[in-house]
């Protein structure tokens, strides 16, 4: 007879519903699946969740003293609030003892807490990237992902990730058919890779400073043009030396790639609420090709122009358009992010 794999969820103050719901929904024993589920707090008792609900848990800590796989879901406010110290430390002890830890959503941060994904890739759900890599530069965040797989500690991205990440260790663990099988029961895809893209509704990112809001807000009025260095140094009235140092501190990014991301979010919107083609598109966010939107597109979202529209145009707008033959990724160099 297989072994039952205890799966443990870890329910802290804050928890958001269908994070913890997942794991325990994925798991949940019945026949055919050599899975138990247990759930608990950092104490026995009521704990209080997110989105107006609370649980109320029938163990403390001491279930992971027979855990082989502890599940941290998302939580509110993780960029504020630390998980209590005695989590912290009985995560380490798991880990230790060879018990696999998996955070979905804005559990990564707990998982942070504890040391555990330093010098590893991480993700967390696509609005928190920026807070978790700053709270812990010494992961490596990777926001543009579902799930990371780093053996011994797991991270995914927004909440229907978790269910990705949950079938990917049942493949891990089982193979194939027997994720397939969960999948089914689910009624979700059963594979989706942990690098396929999130769908985040900006890929311009975050800004931290406003040294250059004019001058940002300036290139977005334009992007159907030109646009250099020389160009966004002038309006800023710094040098171009200036301007990138400090455009990266603001941003992340270069402020090529960051007029690069702007227009293919410019590309989205049409895409998403106009019936214009793919080349009409292209010209009007400054990207001059189809095929050179083709090729951002897939680089920076992990998807092409016409999947994305099939994906959310609006109601009334063409979905059929389809790509010229040999279109897609036509070019194989790096095009240049400011025409």
């Amino acid at each position: 007879m297989e072994a039952i794999h205890r799966v443990v969820v870890l329910v802290l103050d804050g928890a958001k519903p269908l994070d913890v719901g997942i794991p325990a929904q994925v798991f949940t024993n019945r026949p055919g699946m050599p899975y138990a589920v247990h759930v608990c707090g950092a104490a026995p008792g009521l704990v209080a969740g997110g989105d107006g609900l609370a649980y109320h848990v029938a163990e403390g800590l001491g279930a992971f003293d027979a855990a082989d796989t502890i599940f941290i879901p998302g939580y509110r406010n993780p960029d504020r609030d630390d998980p209590p110290a005695e989590v912290v430390r009985a995560l380490r002890r798991a880990h230790a003892r060879g018990v696999r830890l998996a955070a979905i959503s804005t559990g990564a941060f707990a998982l942070a807490a504890t040391g555990l994904l330093d010098g590893r890739r991480a993700t967390t759900h696509w609005h928190y990237t920026h807070q978790l890599a700053q709270k812990h530069p010494g992961i490596r965040v990777d926001e543009d992902v579902l799930f990371v797989d780093e053996g011994a500690v797991l991270t995914s991205a927004g909440a229907a990730s978790g269910i990705d990440l949950c079938l990917h260790l049942v493949r891990r663990d089982h193979g194939v058919a027997l994720a397939n099988v969960v999948a089914r029961r689910l009624v979700a895809a059963p594979y989706r890779s942990g690098g396929q893209v999130q769908y985040i509704p900006r890929s311009v990112p975050e800004v931290v400073g406003e040294h250059f809001a004019a001058t940002r807000h300036w290139a977005l009025e334009r992007l159907g043009e030109p646009l250099t260095l020389a160009d966004l140094a002038r309006n800023a009235n710094v040098s171009e030396r200036t301007l990138s140092r400090r455009f990266v501190e603001e941003t992340g990014y270069t402020p090529t790639q960051w007029i690069l991301r702007a227009r293919v979010d410019r590309a989205r919107e049409l895409l998403e609420r106009s019936s214009l083609g793919v080349e009409q598109i292209a010209g009007q966010v400054g990207l001059g090709t189809g095929s050179n939107l083709r090729l951002h597109f897939q680089r920076i979202l992990g998807t092409s122009p016409s999947e994305y529209r099939r994906t959310f145009a609006r109601p009334g707008v063409p979905v059929d358009e389809r790509r010229r033959p040999g279109a897609m990724l036509a070019e194989t160099g790096e095009a240049s992010a400011v025409a």
